[in-house]
């Protein structure tokens, strides 16, 4: 195991002064999927190819959390960066892979919070560009306070989602059901630029990782052969 997200998550944990104790924290976790060993989800993760990369900007802690999805989305985009955000300190290879020429960013975020000529809908990208998603990785109440505070993302176009499901994300419930969790944007973004199948794949490993991930804590054993890994199958 080797992705942005794993490299953020060890970095963290290298300064941290305390350990971070998520809920569950006694369970013998496997250390590449980060959920219990008896509920591994290595075997289930996908190989597909994207066009699009994503850029995950990442509140403190949220590279440490089990439940974190940024996770998974590096896990199927292999052009997936992560950076941990402060408000007075910048990782200088974010603004420098935001200014990357192969790149065409957007930042990912409600067109309601952003000046209207700065929102569009569309993923349209200049000959000889790939799209970039910009995902701001945090509760709602961080998101907002990053999205505020973050002059390096000011110029950017804001990529404003629509969607007509409700989120299917069950292990962190935010108070607005029509709140999507990390992995759930990242997939709506891909297929809007035309990487169906890596959208296609994303969801279904979401939703195998979350039904793992409940399970563990119950504990009950997860049915492999269901509709769920099913839908997985074909991605592996």
């Amino acid at each position: 195991m080797s992705h942005a997200v794993h490299a953020l998550r060890a970095a963290r944990l290298a300064r941290s002064v305390k350990p971070f104790l998520a809920r569950g924290s006694r369970a013998a976790r496997c250390p590449d999927c980060r959920l219990a060993a008896s509920h591994c989800l290595c075997a289930w993760k996908p190989q597909v190819s994207a066009r699009s990369g994503v850029c995950l900007v990442m509140h403190d802690v949220e590279a440490l959390k089990p439940s974190n999805t940024g996770w998974l989305i590096a896990d199927v985009v292999a052009d997936t960066s992560a950076f941990g955000w402060s408000r007075t300190e910048v990782d200088s290879a974010l603004p420098a892979l935001l200014e990357d020429d192969q790149w065409q960013p957007y930042l990912v975020f409600p067109g309601e919070y952003a000046e209207p000529e700065r929102v569009v809908s569309r993923v349209e990208v200049p000959a000889g560009k790939r799209p970039l998603f910009i995902l701001l990785d945090a509760t709602w109440t961080q998101a907002r306070k990053m999205f505020r505070k973050s002059p390096y993302l000011d110029g950017l176009p804001v990529l404003s989602l629509q969607p007509e499901a409700l989120s299917r994300y069950r292990l962190r419930r935010s108070k607005r059901d029509d709140h999507l969790c990390t992995a759930e944007v990242a997939a709506l973004c891909l297929e809007l630029a035309g990487d169906e199948s890596a959208a296609d794949a994303l969801n279904a490993y979401l939703d195998v990782f979350s039904q793992h991930y409940l399970a563990s804590k119950a504990p009950h054993a997860v049915d492999l052969g269901d509709a769920l890994h099913e839908r997985l199958k074909p991605f592996l």
